[in-house]
């Protein structure tokens, strides 16, 4: 049973929320300001967090690069601000989805649960870490089952959604995505924002791996087309039985 906080200033819109999620079996924490909502991450954190930008304290996005700088749990941003740029930025400093108001329950419910599906089933199931796949490329590993990323033999910190996006682009090298595709295997449902999400996130992939925009070695640009994974495959191992 995935945990989700929502973070609202508003009683009824927790309320809502709380009715809706609690309908489809989730457990769900609430917190009215971003100090409440720092606190309960701290010591009970969630698998989820529905995230206000317009909190009465601390700003919803100081909430979310406080809590990017220890941990890498799914965040939806909620918004009243409409504007690209404030989407945006959002996107930029680590979050995973955003709704906007006026918004469907049933939709933001939908969205919690795409999120939650990225890297893990609902529910009890669970990958089996002794059977994980392993890329190799030149000085770059990615171990899709414990979820980590070595350059030159050194981890890279990657947010849950900048892993699943390396592992999209990675697992097909030197194959052309476009965003809508990337939005589509990556995000895993009907993207009703705008596409240049795809972007935010490629620059914060590219940073976090070392990765120079302007001569990239690792995550190429196609103009006006997308991205590609630029390395050739050593190998493929199969952890499970490997010596």
């Amino acid at each position: 049973m995935a945990r989700v906080l929502v973070v609202d200033d508003e009683p009824q819109i927790r309320a809502i929320l709380r009715a809706y999620l609690s309908a489809e079996g989730f457990q769900v924490q609430e917190a009215a300001t971003g100090a409440q909502a720092l606190h309960l991450l701290a010591t009970e954190p969630p698998d989820l967090v529905l995230l206000d930008i317009g909190l009465p304290d601390l700003d919803g996005l100081e909430v979310l690069r406080t809590l990017r700088k220890t941990s890498d749990t799914y965040v939806v941003l909620v918004t009243a601000r409409a504007e690209e740029v404030d989407k945006l930025i959002g996107l930029g400093v680590g979050a995973d989805d955003y709704v906007t108001k006026p918004f469907s329950p049933r939709e933001v419910v939908a969205r919690v649960k795409a999120v939650l599906r990225r890297t893990r089933p609902l529910g009890p199931a669970a990958t089996d870490p002794g059977d994980t796949d392993v890329l190799h490329f030149d000085s770059v590993s990615v171990d899709t089952g414990r979820r980590e990323v070595r350059v030159g033999g050194i981890p890279a910190i990657l947010t849950a959604l900048e892993f699943d996006l390396l592992v999209a682009l990675a697992e097909s090298p030197g194959r052309v995505f476009s965003r809508a595709q990337l939005l589509e295997k990556v995000w895993g449902y009907d993207f009703f924002g705008d596409e240049r999400v795809v972007d935010v996130h490629i620059r914060g992939m590219r940073k976090a791996l070392g990765d120079d925009a302007t001569a990239p070695r690792l995550i190429g640009t196609v103009r006006s087309v997308g991205y590609k994974f630029l390395l050739d495959p050593i190998d493929r191992l199969t952890t499970e039985g490997a010596s």
